[in-house]
């Protein structure tokens, strides 16, 4: 199966190959996710950049993880203009292509642990 988001290669290299592992850190990311996006949006509806480019961080560094190269870079890129408060129109555009991007990788993390077991 051709992956859009996610790369079962780096996750593998993650986690040695380990089911068990892979099923743990997968388990850990899809519940991260809806705790990202609900907390992006209050973040920035009070207008906590900086706190929000803290979060960015912290949900590149879990992207990073199932291999999402272009959502990691996109986060960064957020990162640093939410911490520098720069660029505040694009806040909600990155916040909503992180959920979208991290809602396929959901999906295709179900499927992905599917094929391991």
């Amino acid at each position: 199966m051709e992956y859009k988001v996610i790369s079962p290669e780096y996750l593998e290299n993650v986690t040695g190959g380990d089911p068990e592992i892979t099923e743990e850190l997968v388990n850990i990311f899809k519940s991260q996710v809806p705790e990202f996006i609900y907390e992006m949006k209050g973040l920035y509806n009070k207008g906590m950049w900086y706190e929000l480019g803290l979060l960015a961080h912290k949900a590149k560094s879990s992207v990073a993880v199932m291999g999402m190269d272009t959502t990691a870079t996109m986060l960064k890129t957020f990162e640093l203009q939410a911490k520098a408060g720069e660029n505040e129109d694009a806040y909600m555009d990155y916040i909503n292509q992180f959920a979208s991007e991290a809602g396929v990788a959901v999906e295709e993390l179900a499927l992905y642990l599917n094929k391991l077991k």
